[in-house]
Parts: structure tokens; sequence; C-alpha cells
């Protein structure tokens, strides 16, 4: 057994993005079944936001929720097919240390018993940054339900074996963020 597998749930703290151009708060339900079952499975949701598709503004929100030394993984919903203004792995991708392989692999074979072949058109993809995990998945909420209930649940969880993501992003070192802060506030006193 692996020395980061635990006996009781270690909570780790998530963020939260919708990309959409069409969806307002009330229609992300793929937003809200993420937020119910990141909150069921014993985590701490620390933001949740919803982005127009727009690469720049969802780069800098993500590299914001990468420095900051209390937020452990990052779920992305939207934004990763093929229409022109889908932008989520351009956005992201340009931000990891590394790619989390395997991720999109398993999501998309799970998906095809849903979606036939239809899932080659999902770009889901997961990665890591500065000890943040990051999930990418496509918009629609059954999409949302399959990452989350095959791969995202026990991959969260301290406890899975033989291994899963928590070991990595509780080792978030904190002195990068303390650094950025004192760079801004020496900047805005200028």
């Amino acid at each position: 057994m692996s020395s980061d597998i635990t006996s009781e749930l270690i909570p780790l703290n998530v963020a939260l993005l919708t990309v959409s151009d069409s969806r307002g708060p009330e229609e992300d339900t793929s937003g809200q079944f993420l937020e119910d079952q990141v909150i069921a499975a014993g985590h701490r949701l620390l933001a949740r936001r919803l982005l127009p598709d727009d690469v720049y503004l969802v780069r800098a929100l993500i590299a914001n929720w990468i420095a900051d030394p209390v937020i452990h993984a990052i779920i992305i919903t939207g934004g990763t097919g093929f229409h022109e203004r889908d932008s989520t792995p351009e956005a992201v991708a340009p931000l990891l240390d590394k790619i989390i392989e395997g991720f999109g692999e398993e999501f998309r074979r799970l998906s095809a018993s849903e979606i036939a072949s239809s899932t080659i058109q999902s770009r889901a993809f997961g990665g890591l940054a500065n000890h943040t995990v990051i999930f990418c998945l496509p918009g629609s909420t059954g999409a949302c339900r399959t990452g989350w209930e095959h791969i995202l649940k026990s991959q969260l969880d301290s406890r899975h074996a033989p291994c899963n993501f928590s070991g990595l992003t509780l080792k978030k070192p904190e002195r990068a963020f303390d650094r950025l802060q004192d760079i801004i506030g020496q900047q805005a006193s200028r």
C-alpha cells in the first residue's frame, strides 16, 4: 500500500469553474452537479465561478487558483469540444507542469458506452500544476456524472488504493504564493 493512502478521508479544497457562453448560474446544471458531488464526498468547495469561453479569462482565473496555496484541486466543465469557441484546453494546457494522459483516455473509453463514436470529439484532459490537480470535463451533466463517478470521486479520495492524487496535492508549497503577495504589495505601494 502506498504511503499516501489513509484510513480516513483527508478533505481537499476544491475550486470549480464552468466555461460557457450560453449558460447563466440558473442553467449551470453541470456545475451544480459537480458542486453537490464534491461536498457529498466530504471535500470543501472554496470557489465556484462561471466564465465565458475566453482563453485569457479562463487562463487568468486558473493561474490564480494554481498559485493559491489552499486550493488542491480544480474541476472545469465546458469548453472541451471542437466548436470554434471551445478553448478550455488552449487556456489550461500551457499552465500545466504535467499532463495526466490516462484521464482523457479513460474518460473517452467510459463515454463510448454512452455516446458511441462521438466520444472522439471530447478533449477532456487532466494535469498537475504547482501541486494542484486539474480536471477538464465536457459541459454536459451526463459527461460530468461519468467523469465524477468513474474517475474523480476515487482519485480525489485519500483512501483510494493503490494510488490517488490526494498525497500530491497536500504537498502544495505556500512560499511561492506568499512571495507573489509580497511582490503585488510592493507594486501597489509605488
